[in-house]
C-alpha cells in the first residue's frame, strides 16, 4: 500500500530544518570559535614599543596593536570594546607592550597610561646668572647652542605671553630681552627639548613663582611699582647680598638713594654693563657708557641685571626700613656689609674694611 504524500512531505520539511539547524550551528561554531580565537593572546615575545599619539582614535590604535603583534584581530578588538564599554579613557603616548598579554591587560595599560619614561635632562640654574650664563651653561651641557638661545631669547614677544602683566621684555637699552625673567630652579625636560622649549619652561616658571606672592599686584600699586621694576630691584639685591639676611636691609638702602635722587652707584651694574667679573673696578670701569652704569646714570637700569631668587623678589617688595644710604663690604671674609647713613660714616667703614683685609 503506497505511502501518503503528506508524510513524506513532513519528513522532507523535517529534514531541511535540521540542515539548516545543522547549518547555522556550524556557522554559529565558527563564528563562536573566530571570536574566541581572535580573544586569545598573541604568541609571548619581547616586549614592543608603539607610539600612541594625542588624538588618536581606537579603530588606528586597534589597527597599531595589530601591526605591532600585540592583538590577533583588530576588528574583534573594537567590538570588544564597544562590548565593554572601553576606550574611552585611553591616553596617548609611548608604551612598551609585552605580546601574550590578554586583551584586557592591554586595555587596563592603555587606561592607566602606563607609558615609557621619557629620558630627561636635569640642570640647575643658579640664582643672579645671567642670560648669557644661562644660555653658556645649557650649551656646555650640550643641550642648547649658545647663539641659537640667545638669538630666541630676542624674539622674546614668543615667550610674553607666559609672563604676568607688568613684565617688560622689549626696549631699545635692554641688553637681553628675557634677562630677570628666566627663573633660577633646577629643570628636569625631556631630553632632546629645543631651546624654544628650554625658555618656554623658564617663563612659565617665572609666572608661577610670582604667583606664590600673595596680593604682589596690590603691594605693587602701593609702592607705585611695575613688576618689570621690581624685578630689576631684585636683581640688584640679588648680586649685591652674599647674606641672605642682608637682602631686606640692602634693598632699603637701593629704595632710599631712588628717594634721595641719588645715583644708585652700584658695582654689579658696571660689571654688567662690561659684560665680565672683575675682581677689582677701576675709575676708567666705572666710566663705562651704558645705561646700565648706576654709577653714571641716575635711577634704576632698563631692566633686571640678572634671574632673581623669589628670596631677593620678596626682598625688593618688603625692604627693610632705615636710614642708610650707603654700604661696602666687609674684607674679613664674612660677605657681609658695613652700612651708613652719612658719606662721611661710609668713608669711615672704607678704611675699617681695608683694615680688615691687611689683617
Amino acid at each position: 500500500m503506497a505511502s501518503s504524500p503528506k508524510p513524506r512531505r513532513k519528513r522532507r520539511i523535517a529534514g531541511i530544518v535540521v540542515s539548516l539547524l545543522f547549518f547555522f550551528l556550524l556557522i554559529a561554531g565558527a563564528g563562536a570559535l573566530y571570536l574566541w580565537n581572535g580573544l586569545q593572546p598573541t604568541k609571548k615575545g619581547e616586549p614592543v614599543r608603539i607610539e600612541i599619539p594625542s588624538g588618536t582614535g581606537t579603530i588606528r590604535i586597534a589597527e597599531i596593536l595589530e601591526e605591532k603583534g600585540i592583538i590577533r584581530s583588530k576588528e574583534i578588538f573594537t567590538a570588544y570594546l564597544k562590548y565593554k564599554g572601553e576606550g574611552s579613557r585611553f591616553q596617548a603616548g609611548t608604551y612598551d607592550v609585552t605580546p601574550g598579554s590578554t586583551i584586557d591587560e592591554v586595555i587596563a595599560k592603555l587606561n592607566a597610561g602606563e607609558t615609557v619614561k621619557a629620558e630627561m635632562i636635569r640642570f640647575t640654574i643658579p640664582e643672579g646668572y645671567t642670560v648669557k650664563q644661562i644660555a653658556d651653561k645649557l650649551a656646555e651641557a650640550g643641550y642648547v647652542k649658545a647663539d641659537e638661545f640667545l638669538s630666541l631669547e630676542k624674539q622674546a614677544q614668543k615667550f610674553a605671553q607666559n609672563l604676568p602683566a607688568g613684565a617688560e621684555v622689549t626696549g631699545d637699552q635692554l641688553a637681553y630681552n628675557l634677562e630677570g625673567y628666566l627663573f633660577p630652579e633646577t629643570y628636569e625636560m625631556k631630553k632632546g627639548s629645543t631651546a624654544e622649549e628650554i625658555l618656554e619652561r623658564m617663563t612659565k616658571e617665572t609666572a608661577d613663582k610670582l604667583a606664590t606672592i600673595p596680593n604682589l599686584n596690590e603691594q605693587l600699586k602701593s609702592r607705585k611699582m611695575t613688576l618689570h621694576q621690581l624685578l630689576t630691584v631684585a636683581s640688584l639685591v640679588e648680586k649685591e647680598a652674599a647674606v641672605p639676611a642682608e637682602r631686606p636691609l640692602i634693598a632699603g638702602v637701593i629704595y632710599n638713594r631712588l628717594k634721595a635722587d641719588m645715583k644708585l652707584e652700584i658695582d654689579a651694574t658696571v660689571q654688567y654693563a662690561l659684560g665680565e667679573t672683575k675682581d677689582r673696578l677701576f675709575e676708567k670701569d666705572l666710566q663705562v657708557d651704558s645705561p646700565y652704569n648706576t654709577y653714571r646714570n641716575k635711577g634704576l637700569p632698563p631692566g633686571p641685571i640678572a634671574s632673581p631668587g623669589l628670596a631677593s623678589i620678596q626682598a625688593a617688595l618688603e625692604p627693610k626700613a632705615s636710614e642708610y644710604l650707603f654700604y661696602v663690604t666687609k674684607k674679613d671674609g664674612s660677605r657681609e656689609h658695613l652700612f651708613a647713613k652719612t658719606y662721611a660714616e661710609h668713608l669711615k667703614n672704607i678704611e675699617a674694611s681695608k683694615k680688615e683685609a691687611s689683617k
